[in-house]
């Protein structure tokens, strides 16, 4: 089965220079990123591996992905 990756330089590749400069000059988008990224991650081990994880939890998973990417992203989009 052919999973989608949703990092952020995949999924917004124009904007890899604001998301480096992000994550060096704000912490607070330092650590969403960080969250988003590890959440990103064990979602995709997941869904390739299998887990004792149910379907709810993992649904929850992706629901909080969404919102940390939804930050992120007007963030990124923010006038600096």
């Amino acid at each position: 089965m052919q999973l989608d990756h949703h990092d952020l330089h995949t999924d917004f590749p124009q904007l890899g220079p604001r998301i480096h400069q992000l994550k060096t000059e704000d912490p607070h988008f330092a650590k969403m990123f960080e969250e988003y990224d590890a959440l990103d991650h064990e979602i995709r081990r997941i869904e390739e591996h299998g887990s004792a994880i149910g379907d709810v939890e993992l649904e929850k998973m992706k629901y909080r992905r969404i919102h940390l990417k939804d930050a992120l992203y007007a963030a990124l989009t923010k006038p600096s």
